[in-house]
């Protein structure tokens, strides 16, 4: 009883917190927009029991999902997004396995303040730390003033509102997030693998290549996944770094919600978005399944 408790609680959190909310958007993504309160005119009415779900059904029509296809908007945003997300996510890792690595080599009694310093910036608030950057990135921020003064340029670099101010913004938030994961693998590993690889004549660049970097595999993965998916739909970093030539489908989203007040539209993207991300995921770990049983 108490185990089924237990797998009992966070099934009921998924449900509450995640197939409720996907169902009331999906009920409005199959709606039609409307000038009322709220902007949308329900196509299935409850009240009216069987029959209401029988006149949806008859009436039931993807007109929302097929405007999405004849703007070239949507798609143009789901693919900048995609490649913005994907590009970042590579820089996280660019940076953060190395941090990772150092932090699982260095003495025992130093890493918990290592864990300590890459936990310290979620103490400042999300928005601060990145309008913290407009103020580097500008024009005038440090940054420029800085290469400035040590001669590397003559006139200020234009890097604010731009897609380079998005990738800077993206992989300084999230950097944690793939640092965490790497670090819990590589401070598992055991250091007698590379002894023995060491002392069967591999250098230890061989070693790294062939133990570490297969070993910590899961901890990239997981930090690739905590990076990669919230970044595809950021809408902050993109409003405040990036500028109007900078697409992203969370900025979409935005103003499909809040400036069209096309609650319809604006559902059937934020659907879209959450299948690309799922269908992936459930692939994933449907082929690690399959490996794990063939392994087994």
């Amino acid at each position: 009883m108490t185990r089924k408790l237990l797998v009992a609680v966070p099934y009921f959190w998924l449900l509450v917190l995640f197939l409720v909310p996907f169902v009331i958007v999906l009920k409005i993504s199959l709606s039609d927009v409307a000038l009322s309160i709220p902007p949308y005119a329900p196509t299935l009415d409850l009240a009216e029991g069987w029959q209401g779900v029988k006149a949806f059904i008859s009436g039931l029509d993807f007109e929302n999902y097929v405007f999405l296809t004849t703007d070239d908007l949507y798609w143009k945003s789901y693919l900048s997004s995609l490649q913005i997300a994907f590009v970042s996510t590579f820089m996280t890792l660019l940076v953060g396995f190395p941090i990772a690595y150092a932090m699982a080599r260095a003495p025992e009694e130093w890493r918990p303040t290592l864990m300590m310093l890459v936990i310290l910036p979620f103490w400042t608030s999300f928005l601060i730390r990145v309008y913290a950057w407009i103020g580097i990135l500008s024009n005038e921020g440090f940054l420029n003033q800085f290469l400035m003064w040590i001669g590397l340029i003559d006139q200020p670099l234009t890097i604010l509102n731009t897609n380079t101010a998005v990738y800077i913004g993206i992989v300084y938030t999230y950097l944690p997030f793939m640092i965490l994961p790497i670090y819990a693998a590589l401070e598992k590993l055991d250091g007698s693998l590379l002894e023995a690889a060491e002392d069967l004549g591999c250098s230890r660049s061989s070693a790294f290549w062939l133990i570490t970097l297969p070993l910590s595999r899961p901890g990239v993965i997981a930090g690739c996944f905590l990076v990669f998916i919230p970044a595809l739909g950021e809408f902050v970093i993109p409003s405040l770094l990036g500028g109007s030539e900078t697409l992203m489908i969370g900025k979409v989203l935005w103003e499909e919600f809040f400036s069209n007040r096309d609650w319809p539209v604006a559902s059937a993207v934020a659907i879209i978005l959450l299948l690309i991300l799922i269908i992936p995921i459930i692939l994933f770990q449907r082929n690690q399944q399959i490996s794990r049983e063939r392994e087994g």
